[in-house]
Parts: structure tokens; sequence; C-alpha cells
């Protein structure tokens, strides 16, 4: 059922978070619990943006039902649907992140000056939909699952706050902006500033322990370019092939 072994405990993580949040919109109607609830779990679903991308890149089951049903809790804890990351990082960042002309996640202003940290979350996530509805114009089957799966995802997201607005609110909305948000301020200190020439200098690399095991290997961030095909298990494997090649500066092992 799954293509790696090592996705069964975050998978099942993820949507013990989901099961959470369905027993709370049937259980609980007092709009500070679930004020509180939303705060709290700001931070924990916020990981799951990163797991949300390892899925766009190496589908997590073999099944493509079982995916498309992976991908509607991902979008309601991240707020990205089904093949939104694959159009717009997949296909779209990953090939373009050494041209700020053409990235998708692009950091330079047209000026060519460096976007501030809030400047580029705002625009990459209020673009987030825009470009990968662009980049799907090459991709015109990957678009259509896009569109139709957004729509239903919507469509529930909808018929649940018509029926409890508030806890659809706290429960889904919310999280949704957040998340896709979190997700556009967590890639900034990525790439930003850093070589468009050479792949080996441009992506950060963070080797926290504690920042890996909640992201996934995230922050072998230039072996994921080096092979965006790579599970993200194998990365840190893949990253001691290739350190030797990234400047010292570019490797660091903060706790975010």
């Amino acid at each position: 059922m799954f293509r790696f072994a090592a996705d069964r405990l975050p998978v099942a993580i993820i949507l013990s978070f989901s099961i959470l949040d369905f027993s709370l919109y049937f259980l609980v109607d007092n709009i500070w619990a679930l004020a509180v609830f939303w705060l709290l779990m700001i931070i924990p679903k916020g990981k799951i943006c990163a797991w949300n991308h390892h899925h766009q890149h190496i589908p997590t089951f073999r099944l493509k039902i079982l995916n498309r049903l992976l991908e509607f809790f991902y979008a309601l804890h991240t707020g990205v649907t089904t093949n939104l990351w694959l159009l717009h990082h997949v296909l779209g960042h990953h090939h373009n992140y050494l041209d700020q002309n053409k990235d998708e996640s692009r950091w330079q202003r047209k000026s060519g000056a460096q976007m501030g940290e809030i400047e580029y979350t705002l625009n990459v996530a209020s673009t987030a939909y825009y470009r990968g509805f662009q980049v799907g114009k090459r991709f015109p089957k990957i678009q259509q699952s896009f569109i139709v799966y957004g729509l239903a995802t919507l469509a529930v997201v909808a018929i649940m706050a018509y029926f409890k607005p508030l806890a659809t609110l706290f429960l889904l909305i919310l999280p949704m902006i957040t998340g896709l948000l979190l997700t556009a301020w967590a890639t900034y200190e990525h790439h930003s500033g850093l070589s468009i020439d050479n792949e080996f200098e441009a992506s950060r690399n963070n080797l926290n322990r504690f920042y890996n095991i909640t992201t996934g290997n995230l922050g072998y961030h230039t072996a994921h370019h080096y092979k965006q095909g790579t599970h993200w298990s194998l990365l840190p494997a893949l990253h001691e092939q290739i350190k030797d090649k990234i400047p010292a500066r570019l490797i660091t092992c903060a706790a975010l």
C-alpha cells in the first residue's frame, strides 16, 4: 500500500490530527475552546506542510484513490489542494529556482533586489494558486485534476461551514490560511539571496535532528534540489555524497 515504509508513522500522525479536527467539529461548540485549539495547533499543523510537499514529489500510496484521499486531508491542514504543489513546486519552482524571472517562488523583485521576508511570504502565498494554474497550462491533465479536486475540497468546506460556521472557521478555514502562509514563509530561508548560477550554492541546509525529524529531512535542501525524485528518507545519504560541493556557510544546525 505504501511506496516507502518510512511514510507509515507520519501519515498515521497526520490523519490522527484530521480525526481530532472532525471530532471537535461535531462535539465542541464553545468558540473559545475552538480558538485556543487553533492557536495551539498552528505550529504542529505547520509541520504538516512539509509532508504535503514530500507527497507532491513522490505520492505516498501506490493506489491513486488513497493518494487523493490523503491530499484532501492535507488540504484541510495546509491550504494546499491536490496537484497545487505538483504544478507550482515540482514542475515549476524546481525547474526555475535558478531563474528569478521564472521561479514560482521567486525571492527577487523585478528590479533584482531581494524581497523582505514578509513581502516574500505574502507574495508567494497570494499568488500560489494563480501560478500553479499557469504552470498547469503545460500539463492539462494535471491541471484538470487540480481544478476538480480543488473545487471538491472547497465544496466540502462550504457545506461544513453552512452547518457549523464557527467550528469550520477555527478547525478548517483559519488552519488552511495559516498553513499556506507558513508554507510560503518557510521557503524564504531555503534560497533567498543565494546564487542563481550554481545549484550547490543556491540552497541553505539545516542538519538539526529535531528539525529534520519533524519535516522529513527538509533541511537537506541542496540534496533535495540536486535529485528531487529522491524520497525524503534517503536525503541524508544523498547529502553525504555531495556535501563537499556545498559551501560550509550554507550548512547549519539550527533548531527551528
